[in-house]
């Protein structure tokens, strides 16, 4: 059997001004805080001798990798990434950064999605990627309008209930 692996999609290079934020006070934090102790740490480490035996050493070596590999992605990613901070020119319509309201056609149980970039999703808070089944099939439906969604649980069908678009600044759906 071999590893090797199709690559992955590309996926969408959008953010919102807030992820944007994130991700760029994420890369400043790794590489301005994190890094600079881990390498300290790893020195005192390495200055206690014999390497081959010592735990510390070798955590702290890994630790100092896992950071090099998210900042070296991170700066890479910052510099592709468009950040959308504007309204789309029909506010009725489901675009990139819209705030909508789905009813479940089966269950009658309404659910509040934003979609929002691949690099910010949280399931938590309801944030969705564009490139995400559900949002695909959102994009460009307005209020009252029924769509179908192949989701990985199967085909399930949605009404559009509400779309909005947050204030500039304002993270919250």
């Amino acid at each position: 059997m071999s590893r090797w692996r199709p690559p992955a999609e590309k996926s969408t290079a959008l953010v919102t001004p807030e992820g944007h934020a994130r991700l760029k006070a994420e890369l400043d934090e790794l590489w301005r805080v994190r890094r600079p102790e881990v390498v300290r740490a790893l020195s005192a480490a390495a200055a206690e001798g014999d390497r081959s035996e010592n735990a510390e050493y070798t955590y702290r070596k890994k630790q100092l990798g896992e950071i090099d590999r998210r900042v070296r992605y991170l700066s890479k990613r910052l510099q592709e990434l468009r950040a959308v901070d504007t309204v789309p020119s029909d506010p009725g319509a489901v675009y990139f950064g819209a705030v909508v309201e789905v009813e479940d056609a089966d269950s009658g149980e309404c659910a509040t999605y934003r979609i929002v970039g691949p690099d910010e999703t949280d399931a938590a808070r309801g944030w969705i990627s564009i490139d995400s089944p559900l949002a695909r099939a959102l994009l460009k439906k307005r209020v009252d309008d029924e769509l179908e969604a192949a989701l990985p649980g199967g085909v399930r069908r949605f009404a559009v209930v509400s779309v909005n678009y947050p204030a500039a600044g304002s993270a919250t759906p």
